[in-house]
């Protein structure tokens, strides 16, 4: 069955002080996915060094890769990634709005690449929210709207992943859930799985959301010894079944189950 992982990397800066792609690059491949979701990459920047992290991890892992660049000074990017070893093709990778009364915020962005799975083409959106409230707001507004989900392209099965720095009790978290399944929530787990700080999970900030036709079959956060040095958040891998059927919207009145 098809997996998808998604991950806020950090940088590639561990909770050891130890900066390591191939570090990352090992979590991801003890757990095989078939396209990955990658949050808080550098890519050139002097602080780590001026590596492309994103094509590391992806060389690494025998992946290609989809890249956007929430961030740029200069030469220097930092954003987020799709990384995958089946066919795939960039849909579209733009900036999100922020809050207009603190334009200083760091930008967030997103990207949206089709990727063919088992003979069907699955619209997967990986993105980083910000910090705060009125912005997550406007960039699940933007999310939900006619240039992303709501895009007749953006045709059911739909999976939309990442850090979205909103819990659960969250009117973001709420906003999405109410348009998409949680993950979490259709598998059925007894007690969802935390996955950030790393090394003593509590808060549940990285989501995978999915449309009707996508059945989850298991969910899991990588808890290895690794997963929980190599960065501040632990990977949530997500092992899923593509109903018949496909070809549908999104369905933006599906309700939380």
């Amino acid at each position: 069955m098809p997996r998808i992982l998604t991950y806020n990397v950090h940088r590639c800066l561990g909770t050891d002080g130890r900066l390591s792609p191939s570090r990352i690059a090992d979590v991801i491949a003890a757990y095989e996915p078939d396209v990955v979701a990658l949050q808080e990459l550098d890519v050139g920047r002097l602080r780590t060094g001026g590596i492309d992290q994103a094509h590391a991890i992806a060389q690494a892992l025998g992946m290609h890769v989809h890249f956007h660049a929430s961030l740029r000074v200069v030469e220097e990017e930092y954003g987020n990634a799709i990384l995958t070893h089946r066919p795939s093709r960039l849909v579209k990778a733009e900036a999100l709005p922020g809050w207009i009364r603190r334009p200083d915020l760091e930008p967030r962005g997103a990207l949206w690449a089709s990727v063919q799975i088992g003979g069907t083409e699955v619209q997967v959106i990986n993105t980083h929210l910000g910090l705060r409230r009125h912005e997550r707001l406007a960039q699940i507004d933007t999310l939900l709207g006619p240039h992303w989900l709501g895009q007749p392209a953006c045709r059911d099965p739909v999976i939309l992943v990442g850090d979205f720095n909103a819990t659960p009790r969250s009117r973001a978290y709420q906003r999405l859930a109410s348009h998409l399944s949680d993950a979490q929530a259709q598998s059925g787990l007894s007690r969802p799985r935390a996955t950030f700080p790393s090394r003593l999970p509590m808060l549940r900030i990285d989501h995978v959301f999915v449309s009707r036709s996508i059945r989850v079959l298991r969910v899991e956060t990588v808890r290895t010894p690794l997963a929980r040095i190599a960065s501040d958040h632990l990977p949530l891998l997500v092992e899923f079944q593509i109903a018949h059927g496909k070809g549908h919207k999104p369905s933006l009145a599906h309700a939380q189950e």
